[in-house]
Order: structure tokens, then C-alpha cells, then sequence
């Protein structure tokens, strides 16, 4: 992009990687002309001087910084699909989006009550469609996902030590699926119960 402008006046007047090949620390080294073997005199950069150079018309050297060569490896876009361990990363991130959407199904039901017995009654009724119900089908499975990796991964994230000694996972876990199923429970029982 410089290559027009002396070396003086570019933005970079060395490179870090030649100073660290040559041994420098703070100033970057350009070796001498060396000569070619058909005796030609080389610039600064390496390369055979022009005509003009060897006869001292054009002094400034055409100097090309060293470049190294980026690596950059083909990986595919589903690589993740070659391990379980992956998948499950993926889905439990996918996952997020299935709690936003309950979330807004709960929220539009709760608008829903709020405008009144009609309201509601349009509500169940969207509800009620075959592409409701599976959508929130696939929802809950996602929800599930979700607390149960959840619930396994609080043992890690939470360190808790008694007496100097750290309480076992199940200790932390366990507390957490008995909580959940007593308030499932309940909520099953007073739908139920209410027909």
C-alpha cells in the first residue's frame, strides 16, 4: 500500500519479525548489497540493482518488507458434528432460545388475562394449532436440556467446602431435581385438580 513512500515516512519504519530473526532489539537491520553471481551489484533488499542504480542515478532502495505466511486452516463450519461432547455444547446454546420463547408465551398469556375473557379465549385458540403445539414441544425438550445441564454443571461453578473438605456434586445437584420435581408436582396437581 506504501510502497511509493520512502521507508522514513511510512507508518512503519521496521518490522518486528525481522528483529527478532536478526537478533535486534530495537533497531531493524537492512544487510548490505551482497553482489550477484554474475557479478551484478544488489540493492539493500536483496534483488539485482536497475541500470540506474548501479550507475548512482537512483539511490533509493526498493525495499520489500519481510512478510511471514499467515496459517490459517479449512475448518468446516459443522465440525462440531464430529463429537458428542460438541453437539451438546451447541444444542445447550441453542437452548437459550427456547427459554426466550417461553418466556414471551408466558407473557402473552398473562397480557391476554389482562384484557379480558375474550383476550384469553384468542389466546387459547392460537394455542390450540398443531404448529403451536409442536413448536412448544420442541420447547420443552430444549427446557429440559437446559435445567438438567444446568443443574449438573452447579457442582463446578459452585465450589462448597465444609470443615475444609469440598462437599461431593450430588450434595449440590440433588437439592436442586428434588426442588424441581415437588414444584412440577405441584403445578400438576392444581391443573388437575381444576379440570
Amino acid at each position: 500500500m506504501y510502497q511509493g513512500l520512502p521507508q522514513a515516512r511510512r507508518s512503519r519504519r521496521s518490522h518486528s519479525a525481522i528483529q527478532i530473526g536478526r537478533g535486534d532489539r530495537r533497531h531493524q537491520t537492512i544487510p548490505h548489497a551482497l553482489g550477484t553471481a554474475t557479478g551484478e551489484p544488489m540493492s539493500s533488499s536483496g534483488q539485482a540493482s536497475t541500470p540506474a542504480q548501479a550507475s548512482g542515478g537512483a539511490t533509493s532502495p526498493a525495499y520489500t518488507e519481510f512478510h511471514p505466511r499467515w496459517y490459517r486452516p479449512q475448518v468446516s463450519t459443522y465440525w462440531w458434528l464430529g463429537k458428542w461432547a460438541y453437539v451438546k455444547f451447541i444444542l445447550r446454546e441453542l437452548s437459550s432460545v427456547a427459554v426466550a420463547w417461553t418466556v414471551a408465551i408466558i407473557l402473552l398469556q398473562m397480557f391476554a388475562l389482562i384484557r379480558g375473557q375474550q383476550a384469553y379465549l384468542r389466546f387459547e385458540h392460537v394455542m390450540r394449532a398443531p404448529w403451536m403445539i409442536g413448536l412448544n414441544v420442541i420447547a420443552f425438550a430444549f427446557l429440559l436440556l437446559h435445567s438438567i445441564t444446568w443443574f449438573n454443571l452447579a457442582p463446578k461453578a459452585m465450589v462448597v467446602r465444609v470443615r475444609g473438605r469440598r462437599l461431593p456434586a450430588p450434595l449440590i445437584s440433588g437439592p436442586q431435581y428434588l426442588a424441581w420435581i415437588v414444584i412440577s408436582a405441584i403445578v400438576v396437581a392444581i391443573i388437575v385438580s381444576r379440570g
